[in-house]
């Protein structure tokens, strides 16, 4: 594979645009990641950011809904938009020469959206049907009960929201949450795919350059001690989330940390589908994911199992969690590399995937990591390394939450039950 050529253009305005071509596709695509995901929301007006994304693309400059949802679909564009917890993606892909005039489309989105207040009852219906779902979907509901309790506000705060939250948006308050997040000095801009780079600045210039900055919305992180939580549901299965402290992307241990966690849970060879599915068969479902802030990062991990077998679940996995500690295998670590390698490749295979990497690259490290470098730090991994990561980064405290007919007996390295009030 050709070295990469990362293009990179900071607008007067303090915009970031940021490109890659890429010689063996004939579509583009670009990501627009926007600050203002749902750790922004006000704590009155929680899911204010997901009916955001859902209202921008409802109207926008001369056009209505219907107008812009039938010129975008006259180009062939595949879009999205989406709130995650620390950023609003507006994402598009397409033939790369629709590039330009798709990119007019959006400058109307960013920058004029009519966010039309009589849509906004139907939007809001959508989102407290999302919220609602979370109760036929228990695996999800655990999954976001334990960032609630784990990760300092507001950066628990999930994009489902809360139903108070969402019915107290108003017309007015969305457009002022939109005058909030919506400045230029904090947009990135990240396009990969079938571009010509001078023509790409020219336009996003055109389009952009005369957008007035503006002051951005900070973050105040609090103080926060994780608490493990039950919560009571009649039922024959058992949800078991857990999470324990590891390192976010900047760290220089960060692909130490994310080949501990695929030894442990990365495919049907890992550790836990092992031992805890194959070989005793006490859960249908296992995994292990990193999340990860700028400064703050966890592993967080889900278990599904039947009520009478997860006492047990929880204690094999929490043991094989610690048992890493106690030696990592060659053979692990190549069978890590190969998937890991394997994924690099086929983000470069899509420009939408790539577009969205290299616009967290750049919001999280200031600069986009190359396939190459990505490749080269991958293949420097060796047992030693691992291991080292993982003695210094031990699997504790492991905090945990529970869905079921009754609490767990929780192993001394997790954090106990919060005290529930008489």
């Amino acid at each position: 594979m050709a070295t990469s050529t990362i293009y990179h253009h900071t607008l007067t305005n303090g915009m970031v645009l940021i490109a890659e071509r890429m010689e063996h596709v004939r579509s583009a695509a670009f990501n627009f990641l926007i600050p203002g995901g749902s750790a922004y929301d006000p704590p009155d007006q929680r899911g204010i950011s997901s009916l955001l994304a859902e209202m921008i693309v409802r109207g926008a400059g001369s056009r209505s809904h219907r107008e812009l949802a039938s010129v975008l679909d006259a180009f062939g564009a595949d879009r999205s938009e989406t709130a995650g917890r620390l950023a609003l993606h507006l994402g598009c892909s397409s033939l790369g020469r629709h590039l330009p005039a798709i990119l007019e489309v959006y400058a109307d989105i960013l920058r004029r959206p009519h966010l039309p207040e009589e849509e906004l009852p139907a939007v809001q219906s959508l989102a407290l049907q999302d919220l609602d779902s979370l109760e036929d979907n228990p695996a999800s509901k655990v999954r976001i009960e334990l960032h609630q309790v784990y990760f300092p506000p507001p950066l628990n705060q999930d994009s489902y929201g809360t139903a108070e939250g969402i019915r107290a948006v108003t017309a007015s308050s969305l457009r002022a949450h939109y005058e909030r997040c919506f400045k230029p000095n904090g947009i990135i801009l990240a396009v990969a795919g079938d571009i010509n780079w001078m023509q790409l600045r020219e336009t996003v210039e055109r389009l952009f350059g005369d957008w007035p900055p503006g002051s951005l919305p900070e973050l105040q992180i609090t103080a926060h001690q994780p608490q493990s939580r039950h919560l009571h549901k009649d039922t024959h299965q058992t949800h078991i989330a857990f999470a324990y402290p590891s390192v976010p992307v900047n760290h220089p241990q960060y692909y130490a940390a994310r080949a501990a966690e695929m030894i442990l849970c990365g495919g049907m060879s890992s550790r836990l589908f092992t031992e805890v599915r194959e070989k005793r068969g006490l859960c249908y479902a296992i995994s292990l994911q990193h999340k990860t802030f700028r400064h703050v990062a966890a592993i967080v991990g889900y278990a599904g199992t039947g009520a009478d077998r997860a006492q047990q679940t929880l204690e094999v996995t929490i043991r094989e969690l610690h048992r890493i500690q106690e030696g990592v295998d060659t053979d692990e670590v190549e069978r890590i590399k190969a998937g890991l390698k394997s994924g690099l490749i086929m983000q470069q295979e899509s420009t939408g995937a790539r577009a969205a990497i290299m616009a967290s690259d750049w919001f999280f490290l200031g600069r986009v990591r190359t396939f190459e470098e990505m490749q080269q730090i991958i293949d420097s991994l060796t047992p030693q390394i691992v291991l080292e990561h993982a003695r210094a980064y031990p699997c504790e405290p492991v905090t945990v939450v529970t869905l079921g007919p009754r609490p767990l007996q929780l192993p001394s390295s997790c954090v106990p039950y919060e005290k529930q009030p008489r």
